[in-house]
């Protein structure tokens, strides 16, 4: 039976663990490399006629900023043509991070939902039941993808409502992994009949290597796509950097935060993976 529990928490920690990465929050951007520590704490909003930073806790609480034009708390700041520049590199860059970070919390989220799939196919006890679960771990990845696109997917990212979208989503259908899987187990151990746990441990076996297989190869894209985010927020430091403008407190304006010693991995399903059978990380 320890067998059977270890695989089933193999695929819920694949599941949670690339759902909930997939979601890095605006406050706290995530990203697999460990020398990429950014975070920000604004909310953040794509419109075709500017880009807004909006934060309830902290000075300045909003920004705008659009073709080389910058508003701080409903003011409008005077920036030289060396700025207005930089601002409208700036305004592009963030346009374009925003869909690539939308389509890797969406990958995640597929990963994430396959794991569970695989675990609901291979533990069905018919077609009926597993039609029955299928659908509606379907129906929960429908809807968190939608959310995902509603939100993130047209410019505005949000950490809570991300944090939530995808907790919604996926628990229920966690729930009904864990469920499925421990009780079978139980019934296996209690009944006494020996061929019958022995076909249990056989099928968590076959789900091992089946989450192994069908996650490594994805979950490894995955890791080299949120890689690939460190350089472009490392450009969009620089840039901030550079502003030779100030507020009205004589403060530059600091939209990106780097923190070396806080910064955090982007969980993969190998290290998800590992964690299940109570590897080391590395």
């Amino acid at each position: 039976m320890r067998t059977i529990l270890t695989a089933c928490a193999l695929a819920v920690g694949v599941a949670a663990g690339l759902a909930f990465s997939g979601s890095a929050h605006a406050h706290d951007l995530q990203v697999h490399d460990g020398n990429c520590g950014y975070s920000t704490a604004y909310d953040v909003q794509v419109m075709p006629n500017g880009i807004g930073f909006h934060r309830n806790d902290g000075r300045p609480n909003d920004v705008f900023m659009h073709d080389g034009h910058l508003r701080v708390d409903g003011r409008d700041v005077a920036v030289n043509a060396a700025d207005a520049s930089r601002l409208r590199d700036y305004e592009l860059q963030v346009r374009l991070l925003l869909p690539e970070v939308a389509g890797i919390v969406r990958e995640g989220v597929n990963i994430g939902f396959g794991a569970m799939r695989t675990v609901l196919m291979t533990f069905a006890e018919n077609d009926d039941e597993r039609r029955r679960m299928v659908s509606r771990l379907d129906d929960n990845h429908r809807q968190a993808l939608a959310r995902i696109d509603e939100g993130l997917g047209k410019g505005v990212w949000k950490s809570d409502d991300m944090e939530q979208i995808v907790e919604r989503s996926v628990e229920g259908s966690i729930a009904d992994v864990v469920s499925k899987v421990a009780g079978q187990a139980v019934s296996a151990a209690l009944s006494g009949d020996e061929s019958k746990v022995a076909a249990l441990e056989a099928r968590a076996d076959s789900l091992d290597k089946s989450i192994d297989r069908e996650v490594n190869k994805r979950s490894s894209e995955l890791d080299k796509r949120a890689d690939a985010l460190c350089p472009k927020l490392a450009s969009l430091d620089t840039l901030q950097r550079q502003f030779q403008f100030r507020l009205q407190d004589g403060s530059p304006l600091q939209l990106l935060t780097y923190q070396h010693q806080d910064n955090k991995k982007l969980i993969t399903a190998t290290d998800s993976a590992r964690a299940g059978r109570g590897d080391s990380a590395h």
